[in-house]
């Protein structure tokens, strides 16, 4: 039987959650590389990689079947999982690992809904990690399961298109969509919080004991990094609930003044660049009928990107103000101006512009902001030239307020 391998390349490519969640895996699990791979009968190909190891491969490379453990996966069906494979009374002197240079282990079958197997989704890592427990494995049949549902959902649109005379009316069962994004959100939203806050919580008692230096250290590095896979969470949740549901959810209120909330954002921001100059000129005279904590959130990811992408010797500029009808709110930074090809792309999710070797996130931030606009009836536009990129977001006041 020949295998279409470029047709499957291209299926995972459709699938614009894969990148999310092999970024998911890498910031959750700490592991540097991970796949979705494609495991024929005589094949092992890539279909889509996270490389942080510079393990070398890419989409389409291809590694010898009779090398990997994928291999065994799909003659035995079942997940193979390894926290450290010197220690591993199984693997310890498997071929494998002593071959590629890994120390832990995970792949996950992945399964069309027919029964057939496609892949797996997998990860490796030179050092040992802890990925034997029910949050990880949990996380990764999920993940599986929805790179596995999407494939057959593209199979079933792509059989119809062919032969429009076919009777099936519904290509998506309504009801297993439903499950998927349900448990998908689950996972993000409770099995990744409660080890996240574990990690947070022993981070905080050990910073009140007697540490040296380098204690210390590496104590506030990890707080770091909670904080940072905390927001990364929050922002795939966004996403979901945005693509995969009804949109992002209100709870507006008109009654704490807004003046307020967006001055102690800035003043967060601050604190947290302290050698940055954000200057705010806020004149919000009537009151704004908002969700004010999505509010905080629009300014939070437009000032961040201003202090991420602005000249660091120029101050960002802050606006907001309740004119006739309407709320307005701006954030403007000078810098080089934004190429008008990129202009046209900055509020599609996962397009990052790289300003410098360091930047991280998902290229969710302004996305997210343009959602949370358009949950307001409102608008987020951007212009940029030589003298200032600026973002300006505005809303009809709400008849009454």
């Amino acid at each position: 039987m020949t295998t279409n391998f470029e047709a499957d390349l291209a299926a995972i490519d459709r699938i614009q959650a894969v990148p999310t969640i092999l970024e998911v895996i890498c910031r959750t699990t700490g592991m540097g590389f991970a796949a979705v791979a494609r495991v024929s009968e005589d094949r092992w190909i890539a279909c889509a990689v996270r490389d942080n190891i510079q393990f070398g491969l890419r989409p389409g490379g291809e590694l010898k079947l009779e090398t990997t453990i994928c291999h065994e996966i799909r003659q035995a069906g079942t997940e193979v999982v390894i926290d450290h494979v010197a220690e591993d009374p199984t693997y310890c002197r498997h071929h494998t690992p002593a071959m590629y240079g890994f120390q832990s282990y995970i792949s996950m079958p992945v399964v069309l809904a027919d029964g057939t197997f496609f892949g797996t989704l997998c990860a490796i890592d030179p050092r040992p990690a802890r990925l034997n427990n029910p949050e990880t494995i949990g996380m990764f049949k999920l993940f599986a399961e929805l790179i596995g549902f999407h494939l057959s959902a593209g199979e079933r649109l792509t059989a119809s298109e062919a032969d429009l005379a076919t009777s099936e009316a519904d290509l998506l069962d309504e009801r297993r969509t439903s499950e998927l994004r349900e448990q998908f959100i689950a996972v993000l939203g409770h099995d990744l919080r409660n080890p996240l806050a574990s990690i947070d919580a022993g981070a905080k008692m050990l910073r009140r004991e007697s540490l040296s230096p380098e204690g210390s250290t590496i104590v506030g590095l990890i707080q770091n990094s909670v904080g940072r896979m905390a927001e990364l969470i929050d922002n795939v949740l966004d996403f979901a609930h945005g693509r995969l549901g009804s949109g992002l959810t209100l709870d507006r209120d008109a009654h704490v003044p807004l003046g307020e909330v967006l001055e102690q954002v800035v003043d967060e921001l601050r604190a947290a660049w302290p050698e940055r100059r954000i200057d705010t000129h806020l004149n919000v005279t009537k009151t704004v009928s908002c969700d004010r904590a999505r509010m905080a959130q629009l300014l939070s990811n437009l000032v961040a990107n201003a202090l991420t992408h602005g000249a660091s010797e120029k101050p960002i500029v802050v606006r907001a103000a309740t004119l006739d009808g309407s709320f307005e709110l701006s954030v403007a930074n000078q810098g080089e101006p934004i190429p008008p090809a990129t202009l046209k792309r900055l509020f599609q999710p996962f397009f990052r512009v790289a300003a410098r070797p360091s930047q991280q996130g998902l290229g969710l931030g302004l996305y997210i902001a343009c959602e949370i606009a358009r949950a307001h009836g409102g608008s987020l536009d951007v212009t940029s030239d030589q003298e200032e990129t600026r973002f300006t977001f505005k809303m009809p006041l709400v008849q009454g307020f």
